[in-house]
């Protein structure tokens, strides 16, 4: 049972999302603010009831001129340089607190006069700052082609983040791209895992493959743990969607098994049955892993963001220090010669859960 504190279902507050189109760890955590915020208008970009949660659609949600147009919850990703003119159609009215939850332009959100902008980035805008590579590939053309516009997004986005009043991020990894980028300090606050509904069940039978629970896009680097498992010939199951799914089932052998988009329970169940969870990426932060681990399975990472602060090795997981095949097969192979104890797994996740990120959220914001 989560406790909020007593002021919050009072206070005039908007929350600000960049987009609803699915439910991955920066959707749980707007989940858990409108919770706690039972009275706020959510403002998004746009937004598709089917992929949101029941909590988040019982809110009164208002999005931008986006959602009018045809299709465009399978283009909007593509048209980058229109987020910016979406953005500025988000305006939360009557309002003394706006909390914006940002990882491209909900931070640029205008509060009304006199009201107080608390921004929680997940990550300053990948598109511009960070990921060039692995969203527009590597091609020397289309570098210099792009690079105008990308050097117009971070100006802009420098420019955005000077309305915010106080930063949190979710980790000491983005608050330095934070200062770096923005010149900014930001209180750092862990973002939650629902560690009452992702347990252990002994009785769940193995189920003799290892998998992957994430968005399919490019800098989740899904195509490194394909390409290594097709060389490993083992079980891999990926849960998710996104605009890589096509390419990577052309790359993946007969025993790499791609499962879509599933709800909660069934995630559940594949933590608890799996192996261990493959985490190929370089995070901000990582919910998953801590999913996994809170179902008391070990996890596979990569020693880049987020996972260095929530992993413990030969505890919790066991990571790999370069983006290779080798790298992750060797990793494998170690986590192979482990003796696990699902106990001390879960142990480490219960560090970050719901109640714990409430508590610490309520102290930032005042």
């Amino acid at each position: 049972m989560i406790t909020f504190p007593p002021n919050w279902s009072s206070r005039r507050v908007a929350l600000v999302h960049d987009w609803l189109t699915g439910m991955r760890g920066g959707e749980r955590v707007l989940e858990l603010l409108a919770a706690g915020f039972p009275q706020a208008t959510i403002h998004t970009l746009l937004h598709c009831p089917s992929a949101i949660s029941a909590g988040i659609n019982a809110h009164s949600i208002e999005t931008s001129w986006l959602q009018r147009l045809p299709g465009a919850a399978r283009w909007y990703r593509y048209a980058l340089p229109l987020l910016p003119l979406a953005a500025r159609s988000l305006r939360p009215r009557d309002v003394d607190l706006v909390i914006s939850c940002s990882h491209c332009v909900a931070k640029s959100v205008r509060p009304p006069p006199g009201a107080r902008h608390v921004s929680y980035v997940f990550t300053p805008m990948r598109y511009a700052w960070t990921f060039f590579d692995e969203y527009f590939g590597p091609h020397p053309l289309k570098k210099a082609a792009l690079a105008p516009l990308l050097a117009a997004l971070r100006d802009w986005d420098r420019r955005a983040a000077e309305r915010v009043d106080t930063f949190i991020t979710l980790s000491r990894h983005v608050a330095d791209r934070i200062r770096r980028f923005y010149g900014r300090d930001a209180k750092v606050v862990y973002p939650p895992v629902d560690t009452d509904y992702f347990t252990p069940d002994p009785a769940a039978e193995p189920g003799g493959f290892d998998l992957i629970v994430s968005a399919l896009v490019p800098y989740k680097r899904l195509d490194l743990a394909v390409r290594a498992y097709n060389r490993l010939g083992r079980p891999l199951k990926i849960i998710g969607v996104g605009t890589e799914t096509a390419a990577l089932r052309r790359m993946a052998g007969p025993h790499i098994e791609f499962l879509g988009r599933r709800p909660d329970d069934v995630v559940r169940d594949h933590y608890r049955r799996c192996d261990c969870l493959i985490f190929p990426g370089e995070e901000d932060f990582g919910i998953v892993p801590l999913e996994a681990n809170a179902c008391g399975r070990p996890v596979i990472a990569f020693r880049r963001g987020g996972a260095r602060e929530t992993l413990t090795a030969d505890v919790s997981g066991v990571f790999f220090d370069a983006q290779t095949d080798d790298a992750l097969l060797a990793a494998r192979e170690t986590a192979r010669a482990v003796r696990w104890d699902p106990a001390a797994i879960r142990r480490c996740a219960e560090r970050f859960g719901q109640q714990r990120f409430i508590d610490e959220f309520a102290r930032a914001i005042g």
